[in-house]
């Protein structure tokens, strides 16, 4: 090959990349564990990111690092995702501790929530808040947006037009559902309503944890997944107790560190977008972390974009996401991939 061809192409622009701050996360970690006594492991979403399955294997590997404690401190900042996922993590914590204890900074909403019901502890920072956790299904067959993307239907959405049509319509005969399907397929109602019970279902599994009364447990379950009225309904801390969670006032050091610790999450988070032309694009965003002390585990979205007018939409090409892992091995750090299907 020749030193024209080894060149890179001087018109083409260097490709951005998010940047990894391991050691000051780590520095951070050590400080929390000393404080509180214990081991931290720490989940951090970006908006973009969310609960997942592949979640799973990756706190999985971060625990084996880990190994099992008698209590472990969890770091959750996260607007939700699936909330089995939620239980299987739960699981697999627990499976490593006697003592689950929840740290809740800042947001900690939806199936976040879900997890952090799993915790014999919440701990809530003065921006803490949690929400209810009235599931949203995003089906083969959901609505579009106006970026032809798919939409999540809540059944909590569908009972209020339904109630709200049938107060606007008085005594007519005339069927809702008629006008409803217009807009949302019947599938989706009827996989939207399977997945309220289910909801109801995971809140009373996680609840068992650490609440022996049935009853308390069907009680909280109910009041998270249908009493109020917007899924974000941010629950601070004082309706966290009331409505029977062993919620408790965050000591404002470990409040401190907890901040910190988001704060170069939130840089490793941005978005490093490259732009070719107005049609195409590389991006590079870091969206799940998981961490413990001596390793970091997180999910890299590595892929270009190409926007499809014909439909609409952008599509990727030459994806190349997946979890990174770090680890401090006999003081040297070294970075592997974590293949995880």
């Amino acid at each position: 090959m020749s030193d024209d061809t080894a060149r890179p192409d001087p018109k083409k622009p260097r490709i951005k990349q998010p940047p990894v701050l391991f050691a000051k996360t780590q520095a951070v970690i050590g400080k929390l564990a000393e404080q509180l006594g214990g081991p931290i492991v720490s989940y951090w979403n970006n908006p973009r990111g969310s609960v997942c399955h592949s979640d799973v294997l990756a706190l999985y590997d971060v625990l084996g690092r880990l190994g099992k404690h008698d209590t472990i401190h969890l770091f959750i900042k996260s607007d939700g995702g699936s909330g089995q996922v939620s239980l299987r993590l739960v699981n697999l914590l627990r499976q490593h501790c006697r003592q689950l204890v929840a740290l809740v900074p800042l947001e900690c909403a939806s199936a976040a929530t879900m997890i952090a019901l799993g915790a014999d502890r919440i701990l809530m920072g003065p921006t803490a808040y949690l929400t209810a956790v009235d599931t949203s299904l995003n089906h083969a067959l959901s609505p579009v947006d106006r970026d032809n993307e798919r939409v999540s239907v809540s059944l909590d959405e569908l009972t209020r037009v339904i109630r709200l049509w049938r107060d606007q319509q008085g005594d007519s005969a005339e069927n809702p559902y008629r006008s409803l399907f217009q807009y949302v397929h019947p599938l989706v109602i009827g996989a939207v309503d399977r997945a309220e019970s289910l909801s109801i279902m995971l809140c009373r599994e996680l609840l068992a944890n650490h609440i022996a009364d049935e009853a308390a447990a069907e009680r909280i379950a109910t009041t998270l997944n249908s009493k109020y009225p917007s899924h974000s309904y941010p629950i601070l801390l004082d309706e966290a107790v009331k409505i029977g969670l062993k919620a408790e006032r965050m000591p404002a050091e470990i409040n401190t560190l907890l901040l910190e610790l988001n704060t170069h999450y939130s840089e490793m988070g941005q978005k490093a977008t490259t732009d070719f032309d107005e049609m195409r694009a590389h991006g590079n965003e870091i969206v799940n972390i998981w961490e413990a002390g001596g390793v970091q585990v997180f999910y890299q979205q590595d892929k270009d974009w190409f926007y499809r007018a014909e439909e609409r939409r952008w599509i990727t090409m030459n994806d190349d996401s997946g979890w990174r892992r770090i680890e401090r091995i006999g003081g040297k750090i070294r970075r592997t991939l974590l293949h995880v299907a």
